[in-house]
């Protein structure tokens, strides 16, 4: 059992320590595929669109680094910027978004990419408290199965 604990602590301890050391490949693979993702939006109405929209609508963003990113996309040319980066539904009608001027002032103008990479940082003293906090629980377990593991052996060795 030792052993077994000792085996998933030291795989968490190098995803940690992998995930740590590549955090700026991880944020430019983000950014190239949230990029990539505002180029191909609603082509085919699939997951990464309803992700782009979902991100769009939680964190109050438009765009990758700013609303403006939306013009380079076959979409924009087709029906302006897309509904999700509306501050108000209500108040956002097709023509005001396919002007860029007129847009400026009805959908968020900050980019998501910041946005996300800040939430996830801002987070991150969460995730690595509960991860030591585990950590020490799998320590923890591991001495307490050796000690067990001794007393079970000097005890068979007695009856003997």
């Amino acid at each position: 059992y030792a052993m077994l604990l000792s085996l998933i602590f030291l795989i968490v301890l190098v995803a940690a320590i992998v995930g740590f050391v590549f955090r700026h490949e991880i944020k430019t693979s983000f950014e190239s595929n949230l990029d990539l993702a505002l180029k191909d939006y609603n082509v085919t109405a699939d997951r990464h669109s309803e992700a782009v929209d979902t991100i769009q609508r939680t964190l109050h963003c438009c765009g990758v680094q700013n609303y403006s990113d939306w013009e380079r996309t076959e979409y924009f040319s087709q029906r302006g910027i897309p509904r999700s980066c509306c501050k108000n539904q209500n108040d956002c009608s097709e023509e005001d978004l396919k002007d860029p001027n007129k847009a400026k002032l009805k959908v968020f103008v900050d980019g998501c990419f910041f946005l996300v990479t800040s939430t996830m940082e801002s987070k991150m003293s969460v995730v690595a408290g509960i991860s030591f906090g585990v950590a020490c629980f799998q320590l923890i377990g591991i001495i307490l199965s050796c000690c067990l593991s001794r007393y079970i052996t000097n005890n068979q060795y007695e009856m003997v």
